[in-house]
């Protein structure tokens, strides 16, 4: 007997979910005018909303940031600026990061200059500059794929206001890289300019004291070793002031912690302890040959020879650095390439209506189904079942009533 029910059991709880399926069936098409009725009443009004909303245009355009300069022309001249090629890195473009120039389309300042130049604030009909910047940035979008270009897609009702929208935000970025470059270009420029003037003064004294020394013993010389040795430090030396220049060059826009900082240091640092190696003495780095070296009369002929050549070597240095800040400051315009401008749209981006009205249509067919079944649950609700329910409203109303009253 036992054997019997196993192998029934499985066809009873069949036929029990064939039979629910069945009420649930004929719920719905018993039910079927009130779901009829609720979708079409939906899909009229669906219809209606998306005939009344006006069209949306989209323009698009594309810009590919500078890349980083791969060798030749001016990278050429940088790489012969020697330690002090680090200064001007920047001024010829400010990288090829793409993030870098979506946070320059961001910005307020560049937002603010769009809204002047195309009377957005009336078009928008806002009362303040910030209502007008949120309307700006709802109606532009702007993104960079993964290849690095940067896309600006505006919308508008006006099919050229879209247009015109988009190639502002390409202008105003051009406009705007070209005035950053040209600025830090200028700030290196005339700081370099400084640094020269104080370098050339210099120069003309350690040539000048040296010159009276020879006159006063001879033309009084060393031997080539100790000449070498003093090229030597010379060259170290200016290769240390170069760091120094271009460490005071980053931390006037740098914080300590960041990694070109540090790397400069370090670079400084181990500089520092090749002329201490080189001098004999670890701890100054002063450049000056030990004692013991060369003769004692040639002690300070060494000295003066030493500062010459020291000062001869950072002034070529910063001069060839000035040359390329100079060239840097000397162009005019932007390394951004504009890849697609914006041209009119013939068609519109929006609304989609056909999928306005399907999507209100489904949405409400599914909702209609929830509510069938709801009244037909109340509708057999048994006694019990109902009492409950009449206590649930009652405590739902006696809730309600007394925080009105508390409100009162």
């Amino acid at each position: 007997m036992n054997d019997v029910r196993e192998n029934q059991a499985p066809e009873a709880i069949v036929e029990e979910e064939e039979i629910n399926l069945l009420e649930l069936l004929q719920v719905i098409v018993r039910r079927k005018r009130f779901i009829v009725r609720l979708c079409s009443a939906v899909a009229v009004v669906a219809v209606v909303y998306s005939l009344l909303l006006p069209n949306i245009y989209s323009a698009t355009a594309k810009i590919l940031p500078p890349q980083k300069e791969s060798g030749g022309g001016l990278s050429a001249l940088l790489g012969q600026a020697g330690a002090l090629a680090g200064l001007a890195g920047g001024s010829f473009g400010l990288g090829g990061s793409a993030d870098l120039y979506i946070g320059i389309l961001k910005s307020r300042s560049v937002a603010d200059a769009i809204i002047r130049k195309l009377d957005l604030a009336r078009e928008f009909k806002t009362k303040s500059p910030d209502e007008t910047r949120k309307a700006l940035e709802g109606a532009v979008k702007i993104q960079a794929g993964k290849d690095g270009i940067i896309t600006i897609t505006a919308d508008s009702r006006d099919p050229r206001r879209a247009a015109q929208l988009a190639n502002a935000f390409v202008e105003e970025l051009g406009r705007r890289s070209v005035e950053l470059n040209l600025s830090r270009a200028g700030t290196e420029r005339i700081f370099l300019e400084k640094r020269l003037d104080v370098v050339k003064g210099d120069l003309k004294r350690a040539e000048d004291d040296l010159k009276a020394f020879q006159e006063r013993n001879k033309a009084f010389k060393v031997d080539a070793q100790a000449t070498a040795t003093i090229e030597g430090v010379a060259r170290l030396k200016a290769d240390i002031v170069a760091k120094e220049v271009q460490l005071a060059s980053l931390k006037s826009y740098q914080t300590e912690e960041n990694p070109e900082v540090r790397a400069v240091e370090a670079a400084l640092a181990k500089l520092r302890g090749q002329m201490g190696a080189m001098t004999g003495d670890g701890r100054s780095g002063d450049g000056i040959l030990s004692a013991g070296s060369v003769p004692s009369l040639g002690l300070q002929y060494v000295r003066l020879m030493r500062e010459v050549k020291t000062q001869e070597a950072i002034f070529e240095q910063l001069t060839k650095q000035y040359e390329v800040a100079k060239l840097s400051e000397a162009k005019d315009s932007s390394s951004l390439q504009v890849l697609d401008e914006a041209v009119v749209p013939q068609q519109k981006s929006k609304p989609k209506r056909a999928l306005i009205v399907i999507l209100a249509t489904v949405t409400t067919f599914f909702v209609a189904i929830f509510t069938v079944f709801l009244q037909e649950y109340f509708a057999k609700m048994g006694e019990e079942d109902r009492e409950r329910w009449d206590e649930i409203k009652r405590q739902l109303a006696f809730f309600h009533s007394r925080s009105g009253s508390a409100r009162g």
